[in-house]
């Protein structure tokens, strides 16, 4: 997420007509009506493009478009997920389907660079469900950054491997660990996915033998770096077989995660497909108030007639929950995500918000990241 930042206290707000990508950037707006560029009651708006002229692409400017090389049924996939790809309505792969697959398929290491939103998740389980479902003593190790991102990839890898009978324990914090361990231990799963302190916990109390995975699937890699896992990465890549395959998808590539791939992987196909609609869309805004005036600016924003779903963003956890439950308290139908909540409430809260049951939802950045979310019509950086 593109931080904003004033020289006085305010926030940030941008407008979309894409989904969210919480990886990418985000949908963002500016109020119509009489919340107007030139207003400057109980603070006012600055033009944003003093701030970002530099870092992001004007709307205006053209995007190249990657030219599709194939269809799915160009990848000779076996009947069975090529029936389910056919179920979901997908016969043209998105450009990292496109070059990735193939490579993926011939066994090559790989480097993904794109952002949430392109597809990328296909683009790995495809073929390794293709590999395990001719070698059923395949295995595929499958680490996310956050709780959310790995339950996403759960929910495709059921829907691309319907009716056959292919194997997988989700293994993430905030759930009971019991039920990974039955899992682990009565399914024999061939795909495991999971967040790295829970994959670490497990592999700790040997339920996770990582010698047995043929394949291993980093995704949001840059991500993970971030908050801090760079060692557990290095640990889980060291105790994997020295031919496995290796995935890496990320939206950056700064040189920790350079030496990383250099370290645990020989010569990977190198695939660059960034998704160039969310700077195309967006329209970026700061606020400048005073602080004892943000929460009523906020409010005033809130209530704008076209503030359909709303994504707030804040600091700390503290923040997030105090925040919420200030917005509900003043009327508004609001929910919050944050890493002391449980799993479970963590998705009733995204449920809550995807089926518009809430129309704002307020969490903390790493809470949110890698999500996916559709029609999405403001988000809003409380705190910058």
């Amino acid at each position: 997420m593109q931080r904003i930042r004033t020289a006085n206290n305010g926030f940030a707000k941008r407008r979309s007509q894409s989904s969210f990508r919480s990886r990418a950037g985000h949908s963002t707006f500016r109020p119509s009506g009489n919340y107007s560029r030139n207003r400057r009651s109980k603070g006012g708006t600055i033009d944003i493009n003093d701030f970002i002229q530099k870092s992001i692409k004007k709307a205006a400017e053209p995007t190249e478009k990657v030219a599709i090389k194939h269809i799915f049924s160009d990848f000779k996939l076996s009947p069975e997920i090529q029936r389910n790809l056919d179920r979901k309505g997908y016969k043209v792969p998105t450009p990292i389907q496109d070059q990735a697959i193939g490579p993926i398929l011939s066994g090559s290491d790989l480097v993904g660079l794109a952002n949430t939103g392109t597809g990328k998740t296909a683009a790995f389980l495809l073929p390794m469900l293709e590999k395990v479902n001719k070698n059923r003593n395949e295995k595929v190790l499958i680490i996310a950054p956050t709780r959310e991102l790995a339950i996403q990839i759960e929910a495709e890898l059921r829907e691309f491997s319907y009716g056959m009978k292919i194997f997988h324990a989700t293994c993430v914090g905030g759930v009971p660990i019991f039920r990974q361990i039955r899992e682990i231990r009565t399914k024999r799963p061939n795909f495991i996915i999971g967040t790295p302190g829970r994959i670490n916990d497990l592999s700790k109390r040997g339920l996770i033998d990582f010698g047995s995975f043929g394949n291993v699937i980093l995704d949001e890699v840059d991500r993970m770096l971030d908050m801090g896992f760079i060692d557990e990465i290095k640990y889980f890549l060291s105790k994997l077989p020295q031919n496995k395959q290796a995935l890496y998808f990320s939206a950056t590539m700064p040189p920790k995660i350079k030496l990383l791939i250099e370290t645990f992987s020989d010569n990977p196909v190198v695939i660059q497909v960034k998704s160039q609609e969310v700077s195309a869309n967006i329209e970026q805004v700061v606020v400048r108030v005073g602080h004892n005036l943000k929460m009523e600016k906020l409010k005033e924003i809130l209530s704008e007639s076209g503030s359909d779903r709303v994504l707030v963003f804040t600091e700390t956890k503290r923040d997030v929950e105090n925040l919420s439950v200030d917005l509900v308290r003043n009327g508004f139908k609001a929910d919050s995500i944050h890493g002391d909540k449980r799993q479970s409430q963590r998705q009733k809260a995204l449920d809550n918000f995807k089926n518009s049951r809430v129309n704002i939802l307020v969490a903390t950045d790493v809470a949110a990241r890698g999500l996916d979310i559709k029609n999405v019509t403001h988000v809003i950086n409380y705190t910058v």
